[in-house]
């Protein structure tokens, strides 16, 4: 690598960067612990909206919940677009006001009807996780973007562990519609930081790109960014391939039937927490040695640590094991939007890295669902076995198709000369 692109692939980034990631670590974690706090709650309200029956009111559950995510992932590109040309803050202004008003209004809801709309209006209007990963990745000095990425990353994570808990604890004290509210005053205090804190240089240039370019044409090496779409969506599947069927896995090692809804818990959180912890490790790791040996690395022994799980003894060994599966799993996510983020210019960021966050909705829902069915007709252990599989094949594709040190440098430069 030469001087020049060497200098060209360490950018300084925003002189802001660090306290804009201050207020998108806060931002990110509220409005993620609003979106989650229904979940214990969920059969609950919609119980209270008038569904009687239990088959309907868990069907209705599903539909509500799944509502936000779909809808997040059709519009998740778009927003990035927009981005890209209006200015990444204006979308997080955007989305923490569309999420205040819509999970506010949740609390009010008449019917099941409304509430499955107002939780399609969140996907549709919210994204400010999403949001501030671009913002992150696209202010950050290159040489320091996975390790931001990581903490903001660790930060979302949080998020959805410590939700639950609070759906868990509020709705007791102020009832279930004042829990809505207050979520939505959460949301409402960080839209509030986001339009005094967080700072953004104008670039007309780069929204004259971005107006020209057309996104996806103006990469000029497409197999780096697939190679992220396809991991992002393979890491989802990972994690989410489990859930359906953690708890009757749990029932057949727990002798105690009291402890299953305990440990199904302890076990689900395990790798929450252990990518929590290792993410911003693991972001600077590859800030040092190169994304793509720690993307294949961390798919390739969260892969082996999936083979021992399928034959488990005691429900210990399977939270270690989730533990260590979710820590190996940590610094994808950061790394893949570095990986992202140096693949493409400037004026392409947002919409390349919305596509990277619908690719990863699409393996939230695959996940579940292949999951589901496979614990069903073939057996528990074909699920934890096949998602080796899986992982491990992700390995050796994003290795078998890493950019070689040469092609990174010009890939780099090339795309600092279509920022300037």
């Amino acid at each position: 690598m030469t001087d020049t692109q060497r200098e060209a692939s360490a950018k300084p980034g925003s002189i802001y960067w660090k306290r804009n990631l201050a207020v998108s670590l806060i931002g990110s974690f509220t409005t993620i612990v609003a979106m989650t706090l229904l979940l214990p709650f969920l059969p609950l309200y919609v119980e209270e909206l008038g569904v009687t029956e239990h088959a309907a009111i868990v069907q209705w559950s599903g539909i509500a919940y799944g509502a936000t995510f779909l809808a997040a992932a059709l519009v998740a590109p778009l927003w990035g677009r927009l981005g890209d040309i209006y200015g990444r803050k204006l979308m997080l202004v955007r989305a923490s006001l569309g999420m205040t008003l819509a999970i506010s209004l949740m609390g009010m809801a008449g019917n099941v009807w409304q509430l499955v709309a107002l939780r399609v209006f969140v996907g549709l209007a919210g994204g400010y996780a999403s949001g501030s990963m671009v913002l992150v990745a696209t202010q950050t000095p290159k040489d320091r973007s996975a390790w931001a990425l990581g903490v903001l990353s660790s930060g979302i994570m949080a998020g959805n562990l410590v939700g639950p808990l609070i759906g868990g604890a509020l709705p007791p004290l102020i009832g279930i519609r004042g829990t809505f509210l207050a979520a939505g005053g959460m949301i409402f205090l960080a839209f509030l930081a986001t339009i005094l804190l967080i700072k953004e240089e104008k670039s007309p240039a780069r929204s004259r790109a971005a107006k020209a370019s057309g996104g996806w044409k103006s990469v000029a090496d497409k197999r780096p960014v697939i190679a992220m779409l396809a991991t992002g969506m393979l890491l989802m599947f990972a994690n989410m391939s489990i859930e359906p069927i953690i708890t009757v896995y749990v029932a057949e090692i727990v002798p105690a039937e009291a402890q299953v809804t305990m440990i199904s818990g302890l076990v689900m959180s395990a790798a929450a927490l252990g990518s929590i912890l290792s993410a911003s490790w693991l972001g600077r790791l590859a800030d040092r040695i190169g994304h793509w040996p720690v993307i294949a690395g961390a798919l390739a022994v969260a892969g082996l640590l999936l083979i021992p799980q399928a034959f488990v003894t005691s429900p210990w060994q399977l939270i270690i094991l989730r533990f260590l599966m979710g820590a190996a799993l940590g610094g994808l996510l950061p790394c893949i939007a570095a990986v992202i983020r140096h693949s493409v210019p400037d004026s392409a960021a947002g919409g390349i890295l919305g596509l990277s966050v619908s690719s990863q909705y699409v393996g939230q829902v695959a996940g579940p669902v292949l999951g589901g069915f496979v614990g069903g007709h073939i057996g528990m252990r074909a699920v934890f076995l096949g998602t080796a599989v899986l992982l491990v094949g992700g390995a050796a594709y994003a290795w078998a198709v890493r950019p070689r040190e040469a092609e990174t440098s010009n890939m780099h430069a090339s795309a600092d000369q279509l920022d300037a």
